[in-house]
């Protein structure tokens, strides 16, 4: 396990998003958006863990949702959840979000493509993911 000052998680957290920055970092903190800070000696750090909630955070937060929301949210989840929301940060970045195509494929089965595919091959995907979830087999 890794630990970190508040200063070190609000460098690493402005490589995802520069409007991080040590005062928001202490913030969450305050408010309990993160679970309490390790004891380490006489000092109180941040560990992978807090790292994690940061990053599900900023990824939540790009979805809309609101701060009270997201705290909500996190308080009904396992690290284990957690750790896929922070991981998938990249993929809800706004740039990324308007240049690629997001289809719906089922209530519950949402794609993403780039726009570099051609459509003869979007279109196998799409009949490819169809197929898998009718269960059905070439």
């Amino acid at each position: 396990m890794n630990y970190y000052t508040a200063k070190q998680i609000a460098e690493f957290l402005q490589q995802d998003d520069p409007r991080m920055n040590l005062r928001t970092v202490r913030y969450y903190t305050q408010i309990g958006m993160i679970p309490p800070l390790e004891l380490v000696g006489n000092k109180r750090v941040y560990t992978d863990h807090h790292l994690e909630y940061f990053r599900a955070i900023l990824t939540l937060s790009r979805t809309g949702e609101t701060l009270a929301s997201i705290q909500e949210t996190l308080k009904k989840l396992s690290l284990e959840d957690i750790k896929k929301i922070s991981q998938q940060l990249t993929w809800v970045e706004p740039s990324r979000i308007l240049e690629n195509e997001t289809l719906k494929i089922t209530d519950d089965v949402f794609i993403t493509l780039s726009p570099r595919i051609s459509g003869e091959l979007k279109q196998k995907v799409i009949d490819s993911v169809s197929q898998a979830l009718r269960g059905e087999h070439r």
